[in-house]
């Protein structure tokens, strides 16, 4: 099978006046392109770049059928819009674009080969076992209440502007400060509270809503902003409605709706027990798996 392959590595396609030669440099080419384009078709389904991508493919069929018609007006039309049409679809698609980079460089696959990742606790909240109780407590005790409320974790890719959008607090994290921030008809109630570490940074902060379509029609603007920033970020969103007085929890894109307080704990107690793991290298995972086979 392994001669096969050098054989194959060494092979030239043709196909009509076309040749191709395949060498280990196009053969890791194809593989390389074949993984990206795999990740942007995935990418794109769930953004609104699907219906562009959609448009642009009705748009590619017009254009076909003018030049096989050979209507020249509108083929020169077509073919000298083009770069403004790419121009435009970068400067609507920037938040997508901007996501996209960002997920690229928290992923985990890509951490596991590069030893300067941000830290080695990605999935660390920072969050010591009385800051967990405190918050718990509090979030329990405002979706007992019916007390609409948003905590944002922050992990490792910094929320700075988003902090710096909301009041500044810096204070160390307990549940009657929390239930008190949250109270209706305080100047602070309105918007995310964001917490770093064990100390609550700011308040009444502006997170960005998400553009998740398949989000729940039911679901109101805290729910899609506490969405939004697990989008955009790492960040682990705690969320009670004021409406029901249920409890969600948004992370990676993902909203867990209806969890008890004694899930949420279990959700913040495992990531930070992940995060309390050293993270190896990819290479250093090969190599301990090589010496334990010796």
């Amino acid at each position: 099978m392994q001669n096969s392959f050098i054989q194959f590595a060494g092979s030239t396609l043709t196909i009509g006046n076309f040749s191709v030669t395949f060498t280990w440099s196009s053969i890791i080419e194809m593989l390389i392109f074949s993984v990206l384009i795999y990740f942007l078709i995935r990418w794109i389904k769930h953004t609104k770049a699907w219906v562009l991508l959609r448009g642009a493919a009705v748009l590619g069929v017009l254009y076909i059928i003018a030049r096989l018609l050979g209507l020249n007006t509108i083929v020169y039309i077509f073919e000298n819009i083009v770069a403004s049409l790419f121009l435009a679809i970068v400067i609507i698609l920037q938040p997508e674009i901007r996501g996209a980079l960002e997920q690229l460089g928290t992923t985990s696959f890509l951490s596991s080969f590069l030893p300067f990742s941000a830290d080695n606790s990605k999935n660390s909240t920072g969050l010591s076992s009385g800051s967990i109780d405190a918050i718990v407590r509090a979030m329990s005790s405002l979706g007992r209440n019916k007390v609409g409320a948003l905590v944002v974790i922050e992990r490792t890719i910094l929320l700075t502007e988003y902090i710096d959008s909301g009041i500044a607090l810096d204070a160390q994290i307990s549940t009657a400060l929390l239930e008190q921030i949250f109270e209706h008809n305080t100047p602070l109630h309105d918007g995310a509270v964001i917490i770093r570490g064990n100390r609550i940074l700011a308040a009444t902060c502006y997170l960005p809503l998400s553009q998740n379509r398949a989000i729940s029609k039911e679901l109101g603007t805290r729910h899609r902003a506490g969405l939004g920033i697990s989008e955009v970020s790492d960040a682990v969103t705690l969320i009670a409605s004021e409406e029901t007085g249920a409890l969600s929890v948004a992370i990676d894109g993902e909203l867990r709706r209806d969890l008890t307080a004694n899930a949420i704990r279990e959700i913040l107690l495992s990531l930070r027990a992940a995060g309390d793991e050293p993270r190896k290298s990819l290479v250093k995972r090969l190599k301990g798996r090589a010496k334990n086979e010796k």
